[in-house]
């Protein structure tokens, strides 16, 4: 099994898996050798980048296939659930193609069952103290730059007990961090309960024995519900960081993306959070280049990421997607000035970084250690998500830690993305 994209593919990929291993397969994920003789590509459909590297993945195994190194070779996710038709004409060789909700009839061409007794269950690919949730599948807002409603449908939440049950499980695998994906996380419950209910969620989950972080991805800004925030307040396994794409900070472009808010009503919700929990890290994501978008923007852009000092800091430059409200504009802002745009804002970033980290010297932070790379144990503080943020390194010539386990960390040094420290024995 190959995942490409993003977490939520690869908790789609773990399900699979787990499925398929209950029905006698022998299964790996993106195994070192070449020797399968099924090959299952889950793939991405978000930007132009994804969507080439998902092709070429495609392509490589068809071509493994024509050259009698594997039997069969399928393909899910979502690009294959927005172009379906276009990949199988273009490339034949493939088996057959799924969308991102055929996982009973992929397991049915394997001549496999799907098992209801195991939803729920999985079986993790990341380091096993940590795993990501899906509470929610789909996506109800109308941004007019993005192609994931068209792969993964309307908003459908997943019933809290049904949660709290496969958060169980993996605690019973030794999960000690709940990461919480979602396309939108704060829509959460509106469907299912007729209000937002992410805020109770937290406190059931964070009843399960064995989970000591909750973390919050992809919470979007508009309609936010506060209560969440006064969880994390007030609950101590709920990490103070909140990942919040929002996008642009030019009231125009805001409007033009229909992100239904302004650069005013984001920056008071942003200082209202902070208000709450003033030791938050806020994790944000941008667009450069999107149609019409104007120097004057960017400049805009630049000097609210300067005034907002957000802690994490991404950017995209804008990918013309097909049957997008946005794809009716004229992609006008070249491919090198989109560039350029994205690196002066993450110029401007790496700078409050350093500045963040640097105030962390001298300071003792509870860590959660993920690896061993080189001369170091690496790990993560609270305000950190695993492979988007910033590193804790640990010396192991001088220090030992043990892989998924917490231990606490003094800060001797920091670099613009990474802190550098030392264990602080009880």
């Amino acid at each position: 099994m190959i995942t490409l994209g993003c977490s939520k593919n690869l908790f789609d990929s773990e399900v699979t898996m787990t499925q398929l291993k209950a029905n006698g397969f022998d299964v790996e994920h993106e195994a070192q050798q070449d020797d399968s003789e099924i090959v299952i590509i889950n793939t991405c459909g978000f930007i132009d980048n994804a969507k080439q590297e998902s092709i070429d993945t495609i392509l490589r195994y068809a071509e493994a296939k024509k050259e009698g190194l594997v039997d069969k070779v399928y393909v899910t996710g979502c690009l294959s659930e927005r172009y379906k038709d276009d990949l199988a004409k273009e490339i034949p060789d493939v088996d057959e193609y799924f969308g991102t909700r055929d996982l009973p009839r992929l397991l049915k061409t394997l001549k496999a069952d799907y098992k209801h007794e195991l939803v729920g269950e999985r079986l993790i690919t990341t380091p096993n103290h940590y795993a990501y949730l899906k509470i929610a599948e789909g996506c109800d807002r109308p941004c007019s730059f993005c192609a994931i409603p068209l792969m993964r449908g309307k908003h459908v939440s997943t019933p809290i007990e049904s949660l709290v049950k496969q958060t169980k499980g993996l605690a019973a695998q030794g999960v000690k961090e709940l990461i919480l994906i979602a396309q939108d996380l704060t829509y959460y419950g509106l469907d299912l309960y007729q209000e937002r209910k992410l805020a109770e969620l937290l406190r059931e989950l964070s009843k399960v024995e064995g989970i000591e972080w909750i973390r919050l991805h992809y919470a979007y800004p508009t309609g936010f519900p506060m209560d969440v925030i006064e969880e994390m307040k007030n609950n101590p396994k709920v990490c103070n960081y909140l990942d919040i794409p929002l996008q642009h900070a030019s009231t125009s472009m805001l409007k033009a993306m229909r992100r239904g808010t302004t650069r005013e009503k984001t920056t008071q919700l942003i200082q209202d959070i902070r208000a709450m929990v003033p030791e938050i890290a806020i994790r944000t994501t941008f667009i450069a280049g999107y149609p019409g978008e104007t120097e004057a923007d960017v400049e805009e852009m630049k000097d609210w990421v300067e005034e907002m000092q957000f802690e994490r800091l991404g950017i995209f430059t804008y990918s013309h997607e097909e049957n997008t409200h946005a794809y009716q504009f004229e992609d006008d802002v070249p491919e090198e000035e989109k560039d350029r745009r994205a690196a002066e804002v993450m110029e401007i970033q790496q700078e409050i970084s350093l500045s963040h980290n640097q105030q962390k010297v001298g300071k003792t932070f509870k860590v959660l250690f993920d690896r061993v790379e080189g001369d170091y144990f690496v790990g993560r503080t609270e305000y950190d998500s695993p492979e988007v943020d910033n590193e804790v390194l640990v010396n192991k010539k001088d220090h030992f830690v043990r892989i998924g386990d917490f231990a606490q960390i003094k800060i001797t040094s920091a670099s613009d993305f990474d802190l550098y420290g030392e264990v602080v024995h009880e």
